[in-house]
């Protein structure tokens, strides 16, 4: 499907994306989630797409419309029936027929959000999504039965090629992977989307030469565990392996990488990184806290020492090298002590980009039932320092830009005359933008950008097209 992409209009920011075109019906789409969910949601728009169903961009009015929820944890829960609620308000205003409700919600509670919210109309589970257009003609065609569509996770990753993408075109999402073998006991991404399971090299370089003709310049590399990719289908990991043939897919001038584990961080593939011209200097290593003993509660089943280590080789091998990391506050039993050492920790790593969570209490996880749950406001006060000390590196790191040249994607005209974009060091919806002024720009390119500002987690930058024709 290279170049379906080129027959919608995005907007950037937002949910809905549009499609005029006879068809078998329409119908509205609201991704929620993670880029991991964003894939299988541009999967499901792809197979609907194929089938002759139409995309709108208002649900008011549509046919009937799909909802793709998160269920990660409580507040994305929340925020998923909220979305629900509002489609099922206009289902009972007669202003659409039906509501489908797909993705990782219905994957962990089951029919159970059909007692809860009965006016939805089905259910889809995480790896029923490429049988999405038969459920669109059963809600079409009035059949109520078989309401619930579930299926086991596949042995072998599933094919996302021929997707209708909702990102802008000139980057993509590109999931490699799929589940998870890591046992963190605050996590239920495992019972949502079972077992790792590696996509095969040659899928994904297929996938990446169609994301390329259909002119996605940035790949944007995503899995639960990267760094695990290939251990389950070639007996060892190959992460190395894929970016080396990733590099040589024509039109990609960006591979970014994202949920790397510290584990199985081997010295070549740290050299992959630092030798390349097409991987960005930018890693994404959750890393959720430091101390040895919470490491081990939340069986990350790494320790201190091995994690200052990889980031002390990291830095000292990769050129120019920006760390993303992410921490739990206030997981069940830690201390004044055990939080004070994540904060040094914090200070003396110096990660120019951070997000940090409160410990949630996920039913059906073994943290659930450890001692020692912490109240609220603990966990929240603990977030708040920590991201208080986080900001100072943040806005350090980006007053340290100032007066140098860098490269910038320009994602979007903001008003006339100026555009957003992102440097290296900024993933689209984390991290922070670019705002360049200058002539000729235009959505997609990639252009030499003099910084001339930081502006808290922002830049500021100009853009002169006879310097870099000189």
């Amino acid at each position: 499907m290279t170049g379906l992409q080129n027959e919608i209009d995005f907007i950037p920011g937002g949910n809905f994306v549009s499609r005029d075109t006879e068809s078998k019906g329409t119908y509205a789409f609201v991704s929620l989630g993670c880029p991991k969910n964003l894939v299988d949601s541009e999967k499901m728009l792809g197979h609907l797409a194929i089938d002759g169903y139409s995309l709108v961009t208002n649900p008011d009015g549509a046919d009937f419309v799909i909802v793709n929820t998160c269920g990660f944890i409580e507040s994305s829960r929340q925020e998923s029936k909220d979305v629900i609620n509002e489609m099922l308000d206009l289902k009972r205003a007669g202003k659409t027929k039906g509501v489908i409700v797909a993705g990782c919600l219905p994957e962990r509670v089951g029919g159970a959000l059909l007692d809860e919210m009965p006016e939805i109309d089905h259910l889809v589970g995480v790896f029923g999504r490429d049988e999405i257009t038969r459920v669109a003609d059963h809600l079409i065609g009035g059949i109520r039965e078989q309401r619930e569509l579930f299926r086991p996770a596949p042995i072998r990753a599933l094919d996302d090629r021929a997707r209708l993408r909702i990102t802008p075109q000139h980057f993509a999402y590109l999931k490699i992977s799929e589940g998870c073998d890591r046992t963190c006991t605050f996590c239920a991404i495992p019972k949502m989307r079972g077992k790792h399971a590696t996509k095969p090299i040659e899928m994904v370089i297929q996938e990446a030469k169609e994301l390329a003709a259909d002119g996605v310049r940035e790949l944007i590399i995503v899995a639960q565990d990267t760094t695990y990719y290939g251990l389950d289908l070639y007996g060892e990991t190959r992460l190395n392996q894929l970016l080396k043939e990733l590099e040589k897919v024509d039109g990609i001038d960006w591979i970014r990488l994202m949920y790397l584990y510290p584990i199985f961080f081997h010295d070549e593939l740290i050299e992959t990184i630092a030798s390349s011209t097409k991987i960005l200097p930018y890693l994404d290593m959750p890393l959720q806290h430091i101390n040895d003993t919470m490491l081990k509660r939340m069986q990350r089943r790494v320790k201190r020492d091995a994690t200052v280590e990889l980031i002390e080789k990291l830095r000292k091998n990769v050129p120019n090298l920006v760390l993303r990391t992410t921490f739990i506050t206030g997981f069940p039993g830690e201390t004044d002590e055990q939080f004070e050492e994540l904060r040094e920790f914090v200070i003396d790593s110096q990660f120019q980009r951070m997000g940090v969570f409160t410990y949630s209490l996920e039913p059906g996880t073994p943290a659930q039932k450890l001692d020692d749950q912490l109240p609220d406001d603990v966990k929240e006060a603990r977030r708040e320092e920590l991201m208080e000390v986080q900001q100072k590196i943040a806005f350090d790191f980006g007053e340290s830009l100032v007066g140098y040249e860098l490269d910038a994607i320009i994602d979007a005209s903001v008003e006339d005359g100026v555009f957003v974009g992102r440097t290296f060091a900024d993933a689209p919806e984390i991290d922070g933008n670019i705002f360049v002024t200058g002539e000729g720009i235009e959505v997609g390119q990639m252009i030499p950008v003099e910084i001339v500002e930081s502006r808290e987690y922002d830049l500021v930058g100009v853009y002169d097209p006879e310097a870099e024709e000189a």
